[in-house]
């Protein structure tokens, strides 16, 4: 398995669609990703991407500080940190939150949006990628706004075919169509991001350009897949057949620190997911995470997070957010 791959499996990512929109000129709304439109997909994530899916038409995408980008028929848009973004057939006029243009869908359709002037038309359809802590990487290493062109990715014109039809099946309430839109979801977000490292500069360092090196590559792979082994650095640089000298170096160039630093984060981001879910003790996540005592844990995510576990659990669980630093 490649390292992306590798990595977005431990990630957990999950996807879905919310809402059909069908805009004609002039229109201009606001949009974001609230937790009600995660459901029923899962349960409110603590990372979620926005995408919208232009099906027909074309109009104008933007968020603030960032210029706006043109979207036509085919193209994908994505806001890897859920920002507050205006879309329209022209963004100078007022904006609407989308929000007060949802209507509720009948049985399993979805729910749809139907507004404008009468203009030319504009159809997307909208939907989320939500996640964990693990995403954090992910996220911090994506431009806050990203398009694609859906027929630049290979197999593209196949999946924007597929990715209309179950949307459409999905907003007439077709049986079974919300499990094959969350899948056609993470297929369309993995072919996007596989499609942006494609293109990066060579030059580019960070946690996804260090996805493309294939000893770093090949490292992350093994930390991220089996994160409780007792990894050394010497052990890493002879898994992916370099010195120990050559190994920590390139690793700490591309993502900025070193591999044992890099590690503890991973665990941490992987102690606050399991932490979130409530469903281990903190002795089993301490075990799951590498650590040979709790007592050894605690201090560990305590250093990471300023709090322990126990307390961030606690607070975690009345809503409030913690966050830790992210690798």
């Amino acid at each position: 398995m490649d390292a992306l791959s590798d990595a977005l499996r431990v990630m957990g990512l999950t996807g879905g669609v919310f809402l059909e929109a069908l805009f004609t000129a002039p229109w201009c709304i606001l949009g974001q990703v609230g937790p009600q439109h995660c459901q029923p997909y899962l349960n409110t994530p603590s990372h979620v991407i926005c995408f919208h899916f232009v099906v027909e038409g074309r109009c104008l995408a933007q968020i603030a500080n960032e210029p706006a980008c043109e979207l036509i028929a085919g193209d994908v848009v994505l806001f890897p940190r859920n920002d507050i973004h205006r879309m329209g057939s022209e963004l100078g006029i007022e904006a609407i939150h989308a929000s007060k243009l949802v209507q509720p869908g009948k049985g399993l359709e979805l729910r749809k949006i139907e507004h404008g002037g009468g203009g030319a038309l504009t159809r997307l359809v909208c939907g989320f990628l939500g996640g964990e802590a693990l995403l954090n990487p992910l996220l911090l290493a994506l431009p806050p706004i990203l398009k694609i062109p859906v027929t630049h990715i290979p197999g593209g014109d196949w999946i924007a075919r597929s990715f209309a039809y179950a949307a459409s099946d999905l907003a007439n309430g077709g049986p079974g169509a919300a499990t094959v839109m969350s899948k056609m979801s993470e297929l369309l977000f993995v072919e996007t991001i596989r499609h942006f490292l494609a293109n990066e500069p060579p030059e580019r360092t960070g946690w996804l350009a260090s996805l493309r090196d294939p000893a770093i590559g090949r490292a992350l792979s093994l930390l991220h897949s089996h994160p409780k082994r007792d990894w050394t650095t010497e052990d890493l640089a002879d898994q992916v057949h370099l010195s120990r000298s050559a190994f920590a170096e390139r690793f700490t160039a591309l993502l900025g620190l070193p591999p044992m630093r890099y590690l503890t984060m991973w665990r941490m981001q992987l102690a606050a997911q399991s932490l979130r879910q409530g469903r281990l003790s903190i002795a089993q996540i301490a075990y799951d995470c590498g650590y040979e005592s709790e007592a050894t844990f605690t201090r560990a995510f305590k250093r990471e997070f300023g709090t322990p576990p126990s307390a961030w659990r606690k607070d975690h669980a009345n809503g409030s957010a913690a966050s830790a630093r992210e690798p």
